[in-house]
Order: structure tokens, then sequence, then C-alpha cells
């Protein structure tokens, strides 16, 4: 609110001339502030907060080493050119798109490696899968894979380094 402060009423003359009234003027910001307060209250307690994505990744002592028969091995390599190239030892790689285009548009892991998946681990129990990534994969991909494996109940894998000898692999693929 304004309040208008005027002194007596009256106008004062000094040597001829007419002086006019000064009136003082003071405003109350209170009511703003209580206002912008309150508005500040309202969406600080009414706007849900983003929550974070993670996801818990056990990592194992680096001087701990594990021996694995070849034959439990599966070895799936992501090149970043949309592929899986996954091998069973020392088998040539198999050739698997990744993605499937769903009628959404959205992007899934192809059903052929979802099933290579359940069938190798199901057939083996002591399977261990190792992914390994290229530079030039996304991290998208990485991340869909262990959701992947973890919506399957697989726990059994490991993420490696992509070598040279990864490329040369690749290139053997069926």
């Amino acid at each position: 609110m304004g309040i208008v402060d005027s002194p007596n009423g009256r106008s004062s003359v000094k040597k001829g001339r007419r002086r006019s009234k000064r009136l003082g003027f003071h405003l109350d910001m209170t009511p703003m502030v209580d206002v912008a307060f309150l508005l500040l209250t309202f969406f600080m307690l009414t706007t849900t907060f983003s929550k974070s994505n993670t996801m818990e990744i056990n990592i194992p002592p680096e001087k701990l080493e594990v021996r694995v028969a070849e034959k439990n091995v599966m070895t799936m390599r992501i090149a970043g050119d949309g592929m899986a190239y996954c091998s069973l030892g020392n088998e040539a790689p198999k050739r698997i798109p990744l993605y499937d285009t769903q009628d959404t548009g959205q992007l899934s892991l192809s059903r052929e490696l979802r099933s290579l998946l359940k069938q190798q681990t199901k057939s083996n129990e002591k399977m261990v899968i190792v992914v390994k990534l290229s530079e030039k994969a996304k991290y998208k991909q990485l991340v869909d894979i262990i959701d992947e494996l973890n919506l399957m109940k697989i726990d059994r894998f490991s993420l490696d380094d992509y070598t040279e000898q990864d490329a040369l692999e690749i290139k053997r693929a069926v």
C-alpha cells in the first residue's frame, strides 16, 4: 500500500513566490515480499525433482585373476556399426544386428541377440560373457547391453578393452 504524507496541508510563500506543497510518498513493500516468498515456497514444494539414473556395477579387485575354460567364455564385440559380433571360445564371430526397430520407433536389442544370450546361458551355467566396446561405439549401446543382461538375470559378465586383435576377429565374422 502506498501512503501519501502531506505537511499540515498548507503551502508556504517565500519572497513573493508561491511554493507548492511537497507531498511525501512511502511505499510499503511487505505484501509484495510476502507474495514472492509464498510463490517461491509453492514452486519449490510442488516441483518434482529428476531422479538420477544409476547403475550398480561391482568391480573385482585388480590383483585377482580368475581362470575360466575357453568353452565357457562368450565374447561380444561392439564395433560401432550397429552390429554385435559374438563368438564362443576361438570360433569365428557371428554377426548379429544389435537393435531391432519396433513399430513404435524405439530401439531395443534384437531378438536374435536376446535368444543367443538366453540359449548360451541356459545350456552352460558357467558361461561368462565378455563385452568389448570399440571407441566408435556409443555409450548407450553398452548401457543397453548391461540392462538386457540384468533383465535376463545374467550376472556373470565382464567388460574388457577392445584391442587390435578384436578388430581382426571382426573381419573374420560370418
